[in-house]
């Protein structure tokens, strides 16, 4: 008999998957016929056949659940020994793991929730980094129920592994609509939010819910059937003590509290958000006694009544009768009118002022010699750097709590004033220039600039405001890289003035920061990211360091249409440092087969002879 091709095999395969698809029936017996035909030794052409077949079966609604848990076992043998090839072909890679995340869950009956936290956890940093996903990352978290697993009886590990991924899926998306508040999805968030609050709380209150006591099987005992008789005495309501409001004015809050306990008087109900002070509201509004309620506001009554009765008049003593009656007194003085009050000021102030007796010698005695403050303890280096982080803390926590600006308005250039206005972008002047300019001029008149030993450097609160912007500006790079530009100008100006009044031995801080902020963001970047052009186009200057990390991206075959383009760029923007990212290219084509035929595009137009030298050296 013979052996057939390829295409002919391939045709009876097709043929077998038409039939498949036309009755559903067949699925075991045509896997459990294929799987020899595509296993790890049979030809590329088979195994990509047999992924993709494979794919298609456990994603196809058609077939049942318990036939797709009967066929997974059948294939488990041979989607390992594809996965662990590591010559495997790409394609067959792709398909075999969607056939594994199809019957993940059939073959596996449980969640690890550590994994899973893990991988929440980790979602944060990738849509960040990776806007271009986000999207798809919200869509497949807002379809997670982490609460599935609560519809199963619900043991002790079981609770808390399902309490552990609901709060770590809600902590996420409250933190991604929180930093993003525009997002077209918040809205989504929100309710989805709100959605598993309440399931949460459906679910986890009713498994707390005690249980009734049993009710009798066998009737009522004679023994207790004569006491139902019996006149029981209710037991006496309690009653809400309400103290009367003490004499004097009172504010609103005053004449509505019915407590007694200070501490609680002088709780701010403002620091409160207002959505957790309607659902307390409304929580105690259902749970209340009604005779309670009736008691509380029967004080609060009597408190207002209290206060709208007129007050009784204040009795003088002066002109008050005296209240003794004496029938057998025959003296009936006459009734004068009490002096008003311009009568009795004229009578005090004619009669002589009361001399007042002072003891100097007590008060002498008394009175409080100097003090003086005690002299604070001397602080070492490492104290007085510490002190300056917390400093630099504080300042960049301000920073977070400002606004960026809407609209972009014109700067005032490296002369604009610093502290003009109270905005992010004031702040981010004062701080550059703390960190550049705070140490200027400190230096000893026979030495303008002198090197920097480690310690110094690592102790240095301009290194610590420096770190400091560091990490803000790569917590974020794609919306700050103009502070980074603003903050690598004023180095490269600081690095301008202290080698004109140093001597050549200046401690320079803009190419090391330079490399420092490339590193971090070279990290994240992506293949259709402008940052980088931005960010080499605007900074004051350029070095053959600063272009060797350029370079340095065409080892990413994905990075390297990026790196070549952002030194066109500079090619064709910034004339003075044109030879050198001319050199920077030609040493891309040199290095990197991949990077080739861009290079070579580029070189034949902008560097003359490149061409001439190609033509020879074919």
């Amino acid at each position: 008999m013979a052996t057939l091709t390829v295409e002919q095999q391939i045709n009876q395969l097709n043929d077998a998957r038409k039939l498949v698809l036309s009755d559903a029936n067949y699925y075991t017996q045509i896997i459990q016929g294929i799987l020899p035909i595509i296993g790890p030794t049979a030809r590329v052409e088979l195994r990509r056949w047999g992924a993709d077949f494979l794919a298609e079966t456990f994603s196809s609604p058609t077939i049942p659940s318990s036939q797709k848990e009967t066929l997974s076992l059948v294939v488990l043998d041979t989607l390992k020994d594809m996965i662990e090839n590591p010559h495997e072909d790409s394609a067959v890679v792709k398909s075999i793991v969607q056939t594994a995340a199809s019957i993940y869950p059939l073959v596996v009956r449980w969640i690890d929730a550590v994994l899973v936290d893990a991988t929440l956890n980790s979602l944060s940093i990738l849509i960040r980094a990776r806007p271009h996903i986000a999207n798809k990352i919200l869509n497949v978290l807002l379809n997670f129920n982490p609460l599935k697993l609560a519809n199963s009886p619900m043991t002790p590990k079981l609770r808390v592994m399902v309490k552990s991924m609901e709060k770590t899926t809600r902590s996420l998306l409250t933190h991604i609509s929180k930093r993003d508040p525009h997002n077209p999805l918040n809205g989504r968030i929100q309710q989805y939010v709100e959605r598993m609050m309440r399931s949460k709380t459906e679910i986890f209150d009713e498994a707390n819910r005690k249980r009734g006591p049993p009710e009798p099987v066998d009737g009522l005992d004679p023994a207790k059937r004569q006491k139902l008789g019996a006149q029981v005495t209710p037991p006496a309501p309690n009653r809400l003590h309400i103290p009367p409001l003490a004499p004097g004015n009172h504010t609103v809050a005053e004449l509505f509290t019915i407590t007694t306990d200070e501490a609680l008087k002088g709780f701010d109900v403002a620091l409160l958000s207002e959505d957790l002070v309607v659902k307390i509201g409304i929580t105690i509004l259902q749970k209340i006694d009604t005779d309670t309620l009736e008691q509380a506001i029967s004080g609060v009554k009597g408190r207002l009544q209290a206060l709208s009765e007129p007050k009784a008049e204040e009795i003088n003593a002066e002109t008050a009768p005296l209240g003794v009656e004496d029938d057998d007194d025959d003296y009936e003085p006459d009734f004068y009118n009490a002096e008003d009050t311009e009568q009795i000021l004229n009578k005090l102030d004619s009669s002589p002022p009361e001399e007042l007796k002072v003891d100097i010698e007590k008060v002498a005695n008394v009175a409080l010699g100097p003090f003086t403050l005690p002299a604070p303890p001397s602080l070492n280096a490492e104290e007085a750097a510490l002190v300056g982080q917390g400093t630099v803390s504080r300042v960049f926590g301000v920073m977070q709590t400002l606004d960026e600006p809407v609209a972009r308005k014109a700067k005032a250039g490296i002369n604009r004033l610093a502290a003009s206005a109270y905005d992010r972008d004031a702040w981010i002047t004062i701080i550059t220039r703390l960190a550049t300019r705070a140490g200027a001029g400190l230096e000893e008149p026979s030495d303008a600039v002198k090197m920097e030993s480690p310690d110094v450097e690592r102790l240095s609160l301009s290194n610590t405001i420096r770190q400091s912007l560091l990490v803000y500006i790569l917590e974020d790079f794609r919306k700050r890289i103009d502070i980074a530009v603003a903050w690598l100008c004023e180095e490269w100006y600081n690095d301008k003035v202290q080698m004109k009044l140093g001597d050549g031995s200046a401690v320079l801080h803009y190419e090391k920061w330079t490399l420092k902020v490339l590193d971090g963001i070279s990290i994240y970047l992506d293949a259709k990211d402008k940052v980088l052009t931005r960010f080499l186009s605007e900074i004051p200057g350029l070095s053959p360091e600063v272009l060797n990390k350029i370079k340095g991206l065409c080892k990413d075959p994905t990075m390297v249409n990026l790196s070549l383009t952002s030194l066109l760029y500079l090619v064709m923007m910034r004339p003075p440092v044109r030879e050198l990212a001319l050199d920077a290219v030609e040493d891309i084509w040199n290095t990197y087969e991949n990077a080739k035929p861009i290079a070579a595009k580029y070189l034949k137009k902008w560097r003359p002879g490149f061409e001439e030298r190609l033509l020879k050296s074919d």
